[in-house]
């Protein structure tokens, strides 16, 4: 207990360190929401994908891998598709466009694309971002409180307690640079703290009969590509929903803020080949941790849930208190508060900037101050931190069987589902206009709800809508519903 606080207590140190020093940096309001556009590729690329990995990524597809086995391998296949894509052919176009006009923030990207008349769409942009960056924050703050609780035995709540404070510290001296520079390190410690794990297991096993004979003594289905029962259309849906995660790679802000703040597209190219890679081998990593954890923690006719808890999202504590020393563990335990954090705090600063910049300086008072408007960011970060911490202890109180996986996956598919068809059409289609894309974030926004909680319950087709999630219909309605709208208000 002793040697694992230590460790937190060094990490915590760096955080802060890494708040202090890039408080010292900042100039404007430039500075404070995209690092004065000056980030090289390494800290772009790794800070995008800490960011959009998240905490799902140690705790739920850990989890995926121990209940579902190799099929959970068609979320690695959905993410190097939408990462490779996303910098492959959009970033470089998206870079361009933001420096021409001069945009630090997606809506300020919107804006002066479509040169619209009224503030509406800047206004639509503003709080969808805000309303599901509070939804996704909360699910990092949920668990926050459980990596504390698994790790450390500390109460629930204390936890959470720990983190948050944290994390809004750095975030409230040093901003976007501090974001960035804090993804870095914690994307690269992420990176080793998977990698190096299924290692160790793998070479700890014993030799007395072979993974894929036990896997298979535990549950056939574990070894099948499709899932229990193999191809049919039920699980066709579920491997659909698995691989349309990689969408929300193609235009959700918290990732594309990157291409905003790199320096160059030269950078953007270099960065592709980073992302790309530390995808692949952080995602298959993930889901081998939780194969071999099934393998070595449980045994057949087990459920693997009351073993392995929720959705099996206990598996890589478990797993760690089997193979690897406390002082390792502590290394662990930073890993994984370093996936949350670096998703919060790129979050929190993206609707910061929604508040501060797109509806109080663009909308409210053009002739704002830069002093002043890094002052009200700093306060609007700091409530919306809190109105998330609401949100999840909300949730733990009224929905204490949810599961980290799919909490997460509903707040990033509403991110996603609102933005993601406007930027990628604004990219690839000149004819797409303003009405078509109010259009298309309204259809997103609501029809995450709608998928979620309504067309599941139809009966027939509502159980295929079920398994494949909520990410991939609200995209496709979002992009088909822009479309008619643009092509008939030609």
């Amino acid at each position: 207990m002793i040697i694992k606080t230590v460790v937190l207590t060094i990490y915590f140190s760096i955080l802060l360190g890494i708040g202090f020093f890039a408080s010292r940096r900042i100039k404007n309001i430039s500075d404070y929401y995209v690092g004065g556009k000056k980030l090289n590729y390494w800290i772009a690329a790794l800070s995008a994908r800490s960011t959009g990995e998240s905490g799902w990524l140690l705790i739920g597809v850990t989890g995926m891998g121990a209940l579902m086995g190799v099929s959970a391998m068609w979320i690695v296949v959905g993410e190097v598709m939408g990462v490779f894509f996303s910098w492959q052919y959009m970033a470089k176009k998206f870079k361009r466009l933001t420096n021409e006009y001069n945009s630090i923030t997606i809506p300020d990207f919107l804006v002066s694309h479509f040169r619209p008349s009224t503030n509406l769409i800047r206004i639509l942009a503003a709080t969808a971002l805000s309303l599901f960056v509070v939804i996704y924050v909360s699910a990092q703050i949920d668990i926050t409180g459980k990596t504390f609780e698994s790790f450390l035995g500390f109460n629930y709540y204390s936890g959470i307690a720990i983190g948050f404070g944290i994390v809004v510290l750095y975030i409230f001296s040093g901003g976007f640079l501090a974001v960035a520079w804090s993804d870095f390190f914690q994307g690269s410690l992420m990176f080793v703290a998977l990698l190096f794990l299924p290692i160790v297991a793998f070479f700890g096993l014993s030799s007395d009969t072979s993974i894929i004979n036990g896997l298979n003594a535990i549950d056939p289905a574990l070894l099948n590509i499709w899932g229990p029962g193999g191809f049919n259309w039920i699980n066709f849906a579920t491997v659909a929903g698995l691989v349309s995660i990689g969408v929300g790679f193609l235009g959700s802000p918290q990732v594309y803020v990157r291409f905003i703040a790199i320096e160059s597209e030269d950078e953007v190219e270099k960065g592709k080949w980073v992302a790309i890679i530390y995808t692949l081998l952080t995602d298959t990593a993930a889901v081998m941790i939780g194969i071999l954890g099934r393998y070595i923690l449980t045994k057949s006719g087990q459920d693997p849930e009351a073993v392995l808890g929720t959705a099996g999202e206990n598996v890589l504590v478990m797993l760690l208190n089997q193979v690897m020393p406390t002082v390792i563990i502590g290394v662990y335990i930073a890993a994984v508060l370093s996936a949350v954090m670096s998703t919060v705090d790129s979050l929190l600063v993206v609707a910061s900037s929604a508040v501060t910049r797109d509806f109080y300086q663009q909308i409210m008072h053009p002739d704002a101050d830069e002093k002043r408007l890094i002052g009200l960011s700093r306060k609007v970060t700091l409530s919306l931190a809190l109105l998330a911490l609401g949100v999840a202890l909300a949730v733990s109180v009224l929905s204490p069987n949810r599961t980290v996986f799919w909490f997460v996956i509903f707040g990033w598919s509403g991110i996603a589902a609102t933005f993601c068809p406007v930027i990628i059409l604004s990219l690839f289609w000149e004819g797409y206009t303003e009405k078509g894309a109010i259009v298309s974030m309204v259809t997103g926004f609501i029809s995450v709800p709608i998928f979620k909680f309504l067309v599941p319950e139809i009966e027939g087709i509502g159980i295929y809508f079920d398994k494949l999630d909520v990410m991939l219909p609200s995209v496709v309605l979002a992009m088909i519903s822009g479309f008619v709208v643009s092509i008939n208000n030609e």
